[in-house]
């Protein structure tokens, strides 16, 4: 598509793109593990980079600059490991050391988004992982920070387009789905089942919290009155509400979820989003103990196209090698064509996805080999989460590097 004819159809959408976030808990998923994974949709020339940042001490006084927004740094920021459009500072998903993951896709409602730069949900995601030791802590981070900042802000270099948020926050024993209007804001707690969230507003009835002024907000503007239960969906929702979300029925119909099992949902071509404009530009899943002696393990692609990537694991612990080959090599204040962002990695996995399109032979070689590298890094995580011994920090530490490097060779 032509750069202009891309950026019209960007500064017209009116819908959200597709993206796809889920949690699922025991007993639907093996060895009683709660199971987080993302689909993230973007435009389909942006890279996604994998970012490892170290918890880190900060001096009182101490700012953060988030991607349009500056905003009073906390004393204390905890290590995370994000899956990030390399452009902005927020991230579409991610983790932290603490065993918290957090999701975020973008709605359309009846509030029309904010113009203004103010926090982009991509940056609360981050600051939520940052600054949470659990769900519900990071449900309160991300929430304060909305109702003092407000979101706002275009969700792509390209054009000037915002959407409301919505957020699912999940750690060892339970999950939040936080849904976002402006500055209000509604969530549910989730502590069983299998839950999907896509791009539309999904909170009914049952909200465990909320913002004060929300249902004088909604009264306000004429969408409920009083003589009515309140319903959040119904009441924010522009035009017809939907319930479907690609791949939620494979999900609830599973008899037992498994790392391999949702990598395979994701990249089912109804979870995928491939379109003209937008493409699933990175993807994650993450396998939380509930035993907090025991380490989560989290998979994490860094390129594009689920079904031609590979999920490479990644463990929390002292030291974590850094991953230059999945990380920009632009500054993050710098303002360049996404070309200017890609790093070796998606310039590698490019390569491969050109061979598989234009040599069915070669490709389909080089695919089955990177299913196979998966596989053997699957299969060890599976090996620790079984094992009666806890993990050796010496032999993951290099852990995700090592993937990265050996999914490089493969391409070469």
């Amino acid at each position: 598509m032509h750069t202009c004819d891309f950026l019209l159809t960007i500064i017209s959408m009116t819908e959200a793109p597709p993206s796809f976030c889920f949690v699922a808990f025991p007993p639907h998923t093996k060895n009683s593990c709660i199971l987080f994974g993302k689909n993230s949709a973007r435009p389909r020339d942006e890279v996604q980079e994998v970012l490892y940042v170290p918890s880190k001490g900060h001096d009182p006084g101490s700012k953060v600059q988030c991607t349009y927004l500056e905003i009073d740094q906390v004393a204390q920021t905890h290590s995370v490991i994000l899956s990030k459009p390399a452009w902005m500072w927020g991230a579409e998903m991610g983790a932290n050391e603490h065993g918290v993951c957090i999701g975020n896709v973008a709605i359309t409602t009846r509030q029309a988004a904010e113009a203004s730069k103010l926090l982009l949900p991509m940056d609360l995601v981050r600051l939520g992982l940052e600054r949470g030791t659990n769900a519900k802590e990071a449900l309160q981070v991300i929430v304060s920070l909305l109702e003092e900042h407000g979101q706002g802000g275009s969700y792509f270099q390209a054009g000037d387009q915002g959407f409301q948020s919505a957020f699912l926050i999940v750690d060892r024993s339970e999950a939040w789905l936080l849904e976002t209007v402006g500055k209000f804001w509604a969530a549910e707690k989730i502590t069983d089942g299998v839950r999907c969230i896509c791009n539309h507003l999904s909170l009914k009835t049952q909200l465990d919290l909320e913002h004060p002024e929300l249902r004088n907000y909604a009264q306000s503007q004429g969408w409920w009155s009083e003589d009515k239960e309140f319903d959040f969906s119904e009441t924010f929702s522009e035009g017809d509400i939907g319930d479907h979300c690609s791949g939620k029925e494979t999900l609830e119909n599973e008899e037992e979820l498994t790392v391999e099992s949702v990598i395979n949902v994701l990249r089912n071509k109804s979870s995928v989003n491939c379109v003209d404009t937008f493409l699933t530009t990175a993807s994650s899943v993450s396998v939380l103990t509930q035993d907090e002696k025991r380490h989560c393990i989290h998979f994490l692609t860094g390129t594009p196209d689920p079904s031609r990537s590979v999920f490479k694991p990644f463990i929390f612990v002292e030291d974590v090698k850094a991953v230059p080959k999945v990380q920009s090599s632009c500054a993050e204040d710098c303002h360049h064509e996404h070309s200017e962002y890609k790093h070796e990695l998606y310039d590698a996995h490019q390569c491969a996805i050109s061979l598989m399109d234009n040599d069915k032979d070669a490709g389909d070689k080089l695919l089955c080999t990177m299913l196979d590298l998966e596989k053997q890094g699957i299969d060890a995580m599976e090996d620790m989460l079984n094992s009666s011994n806890p993990i050796d920090p010496a032999e993951v530490v290099d852990l995700f590097y090592d993937c990265v490097d050996t999914e490089i060779k493969f391409y070469k």
